[in-house]
């Protein structure tokens, strides 16, 4: 009986061995190819170390840095770029927290992000019994993200990154957190089962159209003006509208005011370009549209001085966000929906008999224009020793016209504000910089996803300041041999380099640095090109050279220690006190 017993028992022992399983490390990996995620930006460690592995091996592009923080806006502006979530793998606890600035910095901006976290088990976690590196990372994660969701059975992969993805960049695109414990990992199914478990997302991001009355009533205002202006934000520069953006400003002849990071949707140099003319525009326009654009503190919320009050300007604001509607002052014609489909709307309402912007208005702005390039153009041609920044500027000015293709990258204060209006740019989403927040520190990751996710060739222009926050990813930059040309102004501290200690002791003031740093000499020491520029010249053969030959390069370009203001152009957010120094 009992022989017999075995016999009849063995088919189902067979069967289970031919069985085939899958695990948690790649049902996440399937997850990810299913959703066309072919680029992951991360740290390795405990309890990721191997997924890292498992999904290179399955051809995924991971790309290790060498602090979560800078990975995470690697992550943020690949979102911006492609319009995907872009990924950013860390370790629990300490590597969570330090990619939390990243996630809330993608929120703040409307990029598409996700980060992706290693975590201790619930049940630890819960009953607080300290488990490695234990945190309730979920809890920490949500007042800074659109969505977060945590994943603890391997059935439910498929549908957590599905929503995750979904949260990223639909509506008004932004960061969500996606928690993974260690034990989610080992986890074993059928395979059969898990890959019908898994789910591509359709339509994530599905058109949001605006309401005929609400193009209507945008549409009879632009008509109404007599000093008509367009302001582009980096959500118009997002929605990759560029054809209609285009037509639109055209069709109307209005002239056109670009944020930074919008820079580029027209170019620069477009006769109804007004970046040269701001302080005019602002003040004297009458009725305002907003593309993409928010009433925030870049523009001073709508109000006081710069706009000219008291006034009687008149707003139209198109975004997918309701709720920004109003938030500082009145929008008198608010269009909802995605940029694409609200300017298709209101191109459709634009016909031959469209009266374009009046030519007193517009005469007026290019006679602004005009004079302040003139202003400007002594000052960008100097061949001061050493630098200034407009000696500088005016370099790379000439090597970005040459080069419109190129990324550019910026950040500091000073080398930010001042770039931001002398560098000229030509194409849309080629100029990335510090965004909403004016949060420094990413530069590096920034050049290291705009090189990765596009495959052109970069040109980070960094204050030392700035640099400093992520400068230890230029070992990253020359591992994965990007094409990337890291220009560091250097004038040996933030903002200057000439404060003296008010207290008279030995330690230096603090906002200066060590005299005559060679940044150049860090890059050497992983193989990659390291110059010293003294000059203009030596700095633009420099820059050629590195944009030439593709290799990694780190350049030290010396400015005068006294050049430079207080907090850049936005000293005023800087409090004094009112007591003076005793």
């Amino acid at each position: 009986m009992a022989d017999a017993a075995v016999k009849a028992n063995a088919p189902d022992v067979a069967d289970a061995a031919a069985q085939e399983l899958t695990d948690g490390f790649h049902l996440v990996i399937d997850a990810f190819k299913l959703n066309g995620i072919n680029t992951i930006y991360g740290v390795p460690g405990i309890p990721i170390t191997d997924f890292g592995r498992m999904a290179q091996a399955e051809g995924i592009r991971v790309l290790s840095f060498r602090h979560e923080q800078n990975a995470g806006y690697a992550a943020a502006i690949a979102g911006f770029l492609t319009k995907k979530p872009g990924i950013c793998l860390t370790v629990s606890a300490p590597g969570f927290l330090n990619g939390l600035t990243a996630l809330a910095h993608a929120t703040t901006n409307c990029f598409p992000m996700i980060l992706i976290s290693g975590s201790s088990e619930r049940e630890i976690v819960d009953l607080q019994q300290g488990d490695y590196e234990e945190m309730d990372q979920l809890a920490i994660a949500k007042p800074l993200c659109k969505a977060a969701y945590r994943v603890l059975h391997a059935a439910d992969i498929g549908i957590g990154l599905a929503r995750a993805i979904r949260a990223a960049v639909s509506g008004r695109p932004g960061g969500v957190y996606l928690d993974l414990p260690a034990k989610l990992f080992g986890q074993v199914m059928d395979a059969k089962e898990g890959r019908k478990s898994l789910v591509k997302v359709i339509d994530p991001a599905p058109a949001q159209i605006p309401s005929p009355e609400a193009v209507k009533r945008a549409l009879d205002v632009l008509k109404s003006a007599k000093r008509p202006l367009i302001i582009l934000g980096k959500g118009a520069a997002y929605a990759q509208a560029d054809d209609a953006i285009r037509a639109l400003v055209e069709k109307t002849g209005i002239p056109f005011l670009p944020m930074s990071m919008a820079k580029g949707l027209l170019p620069d140099t477009h006769p109804q370009c007004a970046g040269a003319a701001r302080s005019t525009v602002l003040k004297d326009s009458d009725v305002v549209m907003l593309i993409g654009a928010r009433l925030n503190w870049l523009l001073s919320h709508g109000k006081g001085k710069a706009w000219g009050e008291p006034h009687s300007k008149m707003f139209i604001q198109i975004d997918i966000e309701p709720k920004e509607m109003d938030s500082n002052i009145e929008i008198v014609a608010p269009v909802v929906g995605d940029i694409g489909s609200c300017v298709a709307a209101l191109l459709q309402g634009i016909d031959a008999k469209w009266p374009t912007a009046p030519a007193d208005w517009t005469s007026a702005v290019s006679k602004k224009r005009e004079e302040n390039v003139a202003k400007m153009a002594p000052r960008l041609m100097n061949n001061n020793v050493p630098m200034d920044y407009h000696g500088a500027l005016g370099v790379l000015r000439t090597i970005v016209k040459e080069r419109p293709d190129a990324i550019f990258v910026n950040e500091g204060a000073n080398t930010l504000d001042l770039a931001r209006g002398v560098i000229d740019m030509y194409r849309p989403r080629k100029r990335l910089d510090v965004g909403t927040w004016g949060v420094m520190g990413i530069g590096m990751g920034y050049a290291i996803a705009a090189s990765v996710e596009t495959g052109k060739p970069v040109l980070a222009v960094e204050g030392d300041s700035a640099f400093g926050f992520s400068g230890m990813e230029i070992e990253t930059i020359c591992r994965y041999k990007l094409p990337v040309c890291v220009v560091i102004f250097n004038n040996d501290g933030i903002y200057r380099g000439t404060d003296v200690n008010a207290g008279g002791g030995p330690d230096p003031a603090t906002t200066v640095f060590v005299k005559g740093s060679r940044y150049d000499k860090m890059i050497e020491a992983f193989g990659g090109v390291g110059v010293n520029a003294t000059t203009p010249d030596e700095l633009k053969r420099a820059v050629n050279a590195a944009m030439d030959s593709g290799k990694p390069t780190l350049i030290n370009a010396v400015i005068d220690p006294a050049a430079g203001s207080e907090s850049g152009r936005i000293g005023n957010l800087n409090p004094k006190s009112v007591l003076g120094k005793k």
